[in-house]
């Protein structure tokens, strides 16, 4: 009789091991997995497309998106609708699923450095430590303190061009400053093929150091700011600015433009509300609009 009992306890055991298996697997199966990379949005063409609805851009003000190089991190910043405050927001790429996090309040306009080691935060910054994760915000050295630096790109030689905020004129001056035997010269402004206008600000230098995006307001612009893109020459000079055209500039507020890690796509900010900028959106375009721009040797 005992025999018999142990027999049905073991039969039970298997049928419940067998559906719990079944169930775990169809858990597995059916949960959304969004494949990498770029979030797992259908890259656009020569048009721009609101990047990510719905995941990242929504009706608010969503704005500064930046990959790492690895292309598994997604970094920006957002409006809580119910306190107007601005978070800084992750999404991550593990176990094949886009992970969203809020890492803390806005502390600066984030970029990844080319080599992926160094979060600039305009004049502060974070390091990757060896265990992967972000160092806490460190500042740079006191040359950079005295400029209110609103955005700060590098270049994979390890030249800073960055901007200033608040000037009283509305001018805005982008500047930058190269490495030199391990150390950053004090910070010196662009000519005048960059610094004319107004409001100039939110640079992005290329990792080869060939090219210069910022935005700003020209008399011979759309409206309100545009982005401009400038080509270094063989001399070592820059070519006059070049508007990015009607495709990218609108009568809108367009800025903060940057190309992604792998030089595929160009991403930027366009205002899609009022004067008071309550819908601010992420865009992306295929980056061979800058080689359409590229002059010809």
């Amino acid at each position: 009789m005992k025999k018999v009992h142990f027999i049905l306890l073991l039969i039970l055991v298997l049928v419940f091991n067998a559906c719990t298996t079944k169930k775990q697997h169809a858990t597995t199966t059916t949960s959304p997995i969004i494949e990498s990379p770029y979030l797992g949005q259908k890259p656009p063409g020569l048009i721009p497309e609101r990047f990510a609805p719905g995941m990242i851009v929504t009706e608010g003000w969503e704005y500064g998106g930046v990959f790492t190089p690895d292309q598994k991190e997604f970094y920006f910043i957002r409006e809580v609708k119910e306190n107007k405050k601005h978070e800084f927001v992750v999404f991550q790429y593990k176990n094949n699923r886009w992970q969203e996090s809020v890492i803390s309040a806005r502390v600066g306009q984030p970029f990844i450095s080319p080599d992926g080691k160094t979060m600039h935060l305009g004049r502060r910054y974070k390091e990757r430590t060896e265990t992967g994760e972000w160092s806490g915000i460190k500042k740079l050295d006191s040359s950079f303190q005295k400029i209110e630096i609103m955005r700060l790109t590098t270049s994979s030689k390890g030249t800073y061009v960055f901007d200033e905020v608040g000037m009283p004129d509305g001018d805005g001056v982008i500047r930058y400053s190269r490495l030199i035997n391990g150390r950053h010269e004090e910070p010196k402004a662009f000519g005048k093929k960059i610094n004319t206008g107004k409001m100039n600000a939110h640079p992005f230098i290329a990792p080869d150091e060939s090219y210069l995006i910022w935005d700003g307001e020209r008399e011979n612009g759309y409206g309100d700011s545009d982005i401009y893109i400038s080509f270094k020459q063989q001399d070592g000079s820059w070519s006059e600015a070049i508007n990015l055209g009607d495709k990218i500039n609108t009568s809108a507020w367009e800025a903060a433009a940057s190309v992604t890690p792998d030089g595929k796509y160009l991403f930027f900010n366009r205002n899609m509300g009022s004067d008071k900028y309550e819908n601010v959106d992420i865009f992306w375009v295929d980056a061979q609009i800058i080689e359409t721009l590229r002059p010809k040797p």
